[in-house]
This record gives C-alpha cells, sequence and structure tokens, in this order.
C-alpha cells in the first residue's frame, strides 16, 4: 500500500506536482499469503484511493498511467483497475475483458496455512504449459458455463503447492464433495481453494456446513463480478 501512494508521488513529480502528506489505514480480512491477490488488490484500492484525491487536488491521472504504475507494483496489480470479468494473459499483462459474463456463486476455504508464492513458483517443474483454450462465445447455462471451465482450465501451481502444504489435497476433497459443486479448485498459489456453485442457495449450504466439519478453517461464501 504504501508503494501504491509512493507511485503516485513520484509520477506526479515527474511533472512538478506535488500532494500533501497523506496517513492511511488497512484493515485485512483475508488470510495472509493466501492466493487471493489480496496484497495486489490492496495496493491497487491505494493506488485508486490517491489519483482520486489528486484529482480533487486538480492533478488528474490518465488510465495508461495508471495501468503503467500497478503493473510496476506487481504483475497481477493491473486486473484489479478493471471492474468485470478479465482474461489475463502472459504475466497478468495482457487483459482483455469478458462479454456477456454473469457473476458465478463461490465458496473460498483456507486452512489458515500461510504459502509464500516465490517458492511455489521456484518448485515449479514445468513452466511451458499450453495456453488454455479459448472461450466459447455464450454458453446455454451457468451449469455449461462451470463444466466447460471444469474441462478446459488448470492451476498449473497446485501440484507444487500440495507438495509444500498437503491439507490443500483435503481442502479440495472437502470442496469436491460438497453438494452441488461444480468445480473445485485451487486459488493463485494456494492455500485457498475455490468451489464454483450453480446458484447462491448452494453455495450457502455449502459454506455453512464446511465451516461446521473444519471450524478452524477459513471460510467464506462470495460470488465473482459479473457484466
Amino acid at each position: 500500500m504504501t508503494k501504491a501512494i509512493s507511485a503516485v508521488r513520484e509520477h506526479l513529480a515527474a511533472s512538478n506536482r506535488a500532494l500533501p502528506y497523506l496517513s492511511a489505514e488497512l484493515v485485512k480480512r483475508l488470510p495472509v499469503a493466501a492466493g487471493l491477490g489480496g496484497g495486489s488488490s490492496d495496493a491497487v484500492a491505494a493506488l485508486k484511493l490517491v489519483a482520486r484525491f489528486a484529482a480533487s487536488q486538480g492533478h488528474p491521472i490518465s488510465q495508461d498511467a495508471m495501468l503503467d504504475m500497478a503493473l510496476k507494483l506487481g504483475a497481477d496489480c493491473p486486473l484489479f483497475l478493471m471492474n468485470g470479468p478479465v482474461r489475463m494473459e502472459g504475466i497478468g499483462e495482457q487483459l482483455s475483458k469478458l462479454d456477456g459474463w454473469s457473476g458465478l456463486e463461490v465458496v473460498l476455504v483456507n486452512p489458515n496455512v500461510p504459502v509464500s508464492t516465490p517458492e511455489i513458483f521456484r518448485e515449479l517443474q514445468n513452466k511451458t504449459q499450453p495456453a488454455v483454450a479459448d472461450l466459447p462465445a455464450s454458453w446455454a447455462t451457468t451449469e455449461d458455463r462451470l463444466q466447460w471451465l471444469a474441462a478446459h482450465t488448470r492451476n498449473d501451481l497446485q501440484t507444487p503447492a500440495i507438495a509444500m502444504e498437503p491439507v490443500i489435497t483435503d481442502v479440495l476433497a472437502i470442496l469436491d464433495g460438497a453438494e452441488n459443486c461444480v468445480l473445485a479448485r485451487m486459488s493463485g498459489s494456494g492455500a485457498t481453494c475455490f468451489g464454483l456453485f450453480a446458484d447462491h442457495g448452494a453455495a450457502a449450504k455449502a459454506a455453512v456446513a464446511i465451516q461446521a466439519q473444519r471450524p478452524q478453517w477459513w471460510v467464506a461464501q462470495s460470488h465473482t463480478i459479473g457484466n
């Protein structure tokens, strides 16, 4: 977050513009090192807030400049500048919006085990996997879309993460065994895993059941952003 604030200051300083002293407080509700992009989204939230304040002081910042600053903060940071579903390619800097993509119901589960992203990438044996297939233009139902995602997408970091923290296998098994869960997979570099459901009621029921089964784990029900 402090790097994001500094990035805006440096950008403005390049054109002899400046901001007054700023203070910020971060309230974090996600597990640390959870593979959910929490640190990156925090950084971009700070970037947006400071840019909004700069604009109120007569120092607007272009979207291109925002994207440039975000990429320097982290490969996945530009994603959080875009509202709505996005396909990421490259190291995360190649973004294309997905049209007609409704939100999905999701249950997030973390066994309260932090996982180091750099360590996971060091353990990744094959870094030249083929790209994920192009998305179909549309699906007849949400269930069809979930089935397609289950069949045609993957997380290459899941295997090295499980080798480092075997409990991830338990998390995936519990999610996969939840009633009406169509797809269970690890998020990012772990250890958080997610289950996708076709409707809100099924996701809510699964979240309650998993929390009761594993009260020591972090469990959250949510939904993805649609358009």
